[in-house]
């Protein structure tokens, strides 16, 4: 027995060993075929398997919880969100050591590129966008398989887009446009290629390559989603019928139920398009299914806006907002369509009505609730703040035009002006009362409220925003009215007597022993110390006494003195100057242009903006094919100013070469410094229009200039620089021409 003892290390010795040589040979940077078959199996079902499993999964979370906004064209491929990406952060820092387990243990594993793939996908999700690029970058140049080396390149591609480095992401389109690339990337490379066509606007490009892509997808919900934007696509390039047969393939490509509500909307609005009578005539019918179906009581508002979307193209513009008005009214508490209807009102008033004081309402209400990121918000903010300028013009022309008519009646005439004015707007605040009333009635029975936003909203009064909540808005009117009384809109509107000066009103604070707090009203208002109505002491808080303070607030308005009716003038006149500009450029409505500046040049022919007055009028003119006068007068009675230059009738003329250009130049640079300042000036201003065009026009400008600054007021001088710097501001000598106007601006603050 002890002998069989003894000869069992030796039994063993050739097991430990082959065991201690399989475990050399199994170093990750051996080539044997056992060292390889033991890493490829370890880091393909230890590591890969695992990071592969959990990115799919984070991919398929961050889709089923995206957020889609289907009053927008809707992305082919979803961006990469640091925000939508966070419930999900885990699992993807934990796939990216999972994969980075292959480099650091496996470099001889058949994994090892699909490790790195893996990495690049998770930063790519991560927005880690640097080190994405870097990772697919390092597959393309070390990478051993062919297939592992395109799909790095898609990713590349993908990573590019999303960084807005377009021209490297087409770039490497070229590049694999032309490589032997399998079905699953080549699907990923036509959905990358048509991602990165769609953010350049390249609309159309952007739908074909979708089309092509379509018979490598199977159907689902993603798919049915990517007919949708084609759809999409096609609707913007003005291709109704290709957008239809999309519309139609979401149905059939078992879709949710937004996606299958949307793609029918969606296809009426494009069979609105195509003209086609008899898919017209059945939106009808349509319509009434989808408004009386119970699942889409939290839809109806896009029912509506589809509605007024037909009527508006069909050029019913009037049903159109009715239809639109109904649609913000179902909108209740989800306002995610709201702005976008909100526009298309605003629209239809600006494009169709011409009436830009209502559009400017509806513009206001669509900025204040459309997100920042929405592709429309630059240009509706553009467009809100020319209107705000439009109604600004308006408003200080009728303004003026009315206190200027005041100034002109007798002091019985004026009485009975501001009484009608107090009475209507005590008729308005009575009427604006009795509304207050009937919400809070209606809201007490437990009725709906007509105010836009509150509709068919779910929440208690208390818990509804307070502009939307009609008994908070009713109490804090009364509260108001309690503590201020029935104050008009205006300035200074806490004061009750508008020509009571600092000190006066110091004097009558509650610290000073005038109206006094107290358990009713813990701020009362400023008050005078008394009041009287013709010499007979009143009540501070009396009827007589609100309507004496009233009528001296509105006769503090009233120009009476000339000085005050030559500022309202001013007033008048630069509104009417930039009204007539922004009707010719910003409005491009050249017809009402001219009227503006006719009536400008009527009320004030010596204002200083006539010579470009004559020229606007000109262009207007020219732009509607009608013949004019004003280019004649201006080149009659302004020849010499950049406007008559602008005309281009003396360039056309000229026939002079550039010798005899320069010759005369000379000759006007001789008197210069012969110090003969007004004949000099007399002599560049009678060759400037000959000059137009030539390589001497700047500096015969210049010129010009000095000599303005040597003969003329500063003010011309001023002008002529502004003139030189709007006419040349492509000329080499335009930082003279500025460092001369920033010279005369300091020497002009150092005079005050």
């Amino acid at each position: 027995m002890s002998r069989y003892l003894r000869t069992v290390p030796f039994l063993l010795l050739p097991a430990v060993l082959f065991l201690t040589a399989g475990l050399v040979s199994c170093s990750q940077y051996s080539t044997k075929p056992v060292s390889k078959g033991y890493h490829n199996l370890t880091a393909h079902f230890n590591a890969y398997v695992i990071a592969r499993d959990q990115i799919n999964q984070a991919e398929q979370i961050i889709f089923k919880a995206r957020q889609e906004n289907y009053n927008q064209l809707m992305p082919i491929l979803l961006p990469v969100d640091s925000m939508g990406m966070q419930p999900v952060k885990p699992q993807i820092d934990d796939a990216i050591k999972k994969a980075s387990i292959i480099p650091e243990r496996h470099q001889n594993s058949k994994w090892l590129d699909d490790a790195y793939v893996l990495i690049g996908r998770a930063r790519l999700i991560k927005q880690d966008l640097p080190n994405a690029i870097e990772v697919f970058k390092y597959v393309n140049t070390k990478g051993t398989n062919e297939d592992d080396k395109h799909t790095a390149l898609v990713g590349l591609m993908r990573a590019y887009v999303e960084g807005n480095d377009y021209t490297n992401a087409l770039n490497v389109a070229e590049y694999l446009r032309n490589q032997p690339l399998n079905k699953l990337n080549t699907r990923d490379f036509y959905l990358t290629k048509a991602y990165l066509h769609e953010r350049q606007g390249e609309y159309a490009v952007a739908a074909g390559i979708l089309d092509a892509t379509f018979p490598m997808l199977k159907k689902g919900e993603s798919t049915a989603r990517l007919h949708l934007i084609a759809g999409q696509l096609y609707d913007l390039i003005g291709q109704p019928t290709k957008a239809v047969d999309h519309y139609r393939q979401v149905l059939k490509s078992r879709p949710t139920y937004d996606q299958s509500f949307y793609a029918n909307l969606y296809a009426i609005q494009s069979n609105g398009l195509t003209g086609d009578q008899k898919r017209i005539a059945q939106s009808a019918e349509t319509f009434e299914n989808l408004l009386n179906d119970r699942k889409n009581v939290d839809l109806k508002d896009k029912v509506y806006f589809t509605m007024g979307l037909l009527e508006a193209r069909s050029g019913r513009v009037d049903k159109a907002i009715k239809y639109y008005s109904q649609s913000i009214q179902a909108a209740g508490t989800n306002t995610t369509q709201v702005p976008y209807t909100y526009l298309e009102i605003g629209k239809l008033y600006f494009e169709k009505k011409s009436d830009y004081n209502h559009a400017k309402v509806y513009y206001d209400s669509a900025l204040a609730l459309m997100p920042k990121q929405s592709p429309d918000y630059a240009a509706l903010l553009n467009r809100k703040k020319i209107l705000d300028d439009f109604v600004l013009y308006k408003t200080t022309i009728q303004t003026e035009d009315s206190l200027l008519a005041l100034s002109k009646l007798d002091a019985a005439a004026l009485d009975r002006v501001f009484d009608k004015t107090i009475a209507q707007r005590e008729k308005e605040d009575k009427a604006q009362a009795a509304l207050a009333q009937q919400i809070i009635d209606q809201a007490t029975r437990g009725g709906g409220s007509s105010m836009p936003g509150a509709t068919n909203s779910n929440l208690q009064p208390a818990e509804r925003w307070v502009l939307y909540n009609p008994v908070a808005l009713s109490q804090g009117k009364q509260e108001f009215a309690v503590r201020w009384g029935n104050r008009p809109l205006e300035d200074n509107w806490r004061r009750s007597n508008k020509e009571t000066s600092g000190a006066m009103a110091a004097d009558n604070s509650p610290l000073n022993g005038a109206s006094p707090a107290n358990s009713v009203n813990p701020n009362a208002p400023l008050q005078p110390a008394d009041a009287t109505v013709g010499g007979i002491p009143v009540a501070l808080n009396s009827p007589a006494a609100t309507q004496k303070a009233q009528k001296d607030a509105m006769r503090a308005k009233v120009p009476f003195s000339k000085e005050a009716q030559a500022m309202a003038n001013q007033r008048i006149e630069n509104a009417l100057y930039k009204l007539g500009k922004l009707y010719k450029f910003e409005l491009n409505q050249p017809a009402d242009a001219i009227p503006t500046f006719e009536q400008l040049l009527t009320r004030y022919p010596n204002t200083l903006q006539k010579p470009e007055v004559y020229y606007l009028l000109h262009l207007s003119n020219e732009q509607l094919g009608k013949t004019s006068p004003w280019k004649d007068k201006l080149l009659a009675e302004y020849p010499n100013t950049s406007y008559a230059r602008l005309t281009g009738k003396v360039a056309a003329q000229t026939t002079d070469s550039e010798a005899q250009a320069l010759k005369t130049y000379t000759t006007i640079y001789e008197l210069y410094k012969a110090n003969n300042n007004v004949e000099a000036l007399t002599r560049a201003d009678a060759a400037l229009g000959s000059f137009a065009g030539s390589q001497l026009e700047d500096k015969l400008a210049l010129l010009r200039l000095m000599l303005v600054g040597k003969v003329k007021s500063v003010d011309d001088y001023r002008q002529a620089m502004n003139e030189f710097i709007r006419d040349y501001p492509g000329s080499q000598l335009l930082p003279r021409v500025k460092e001369m106007q920033a010279a005369a601006d300091l020497l002009t603050a150092k005079r005050k």
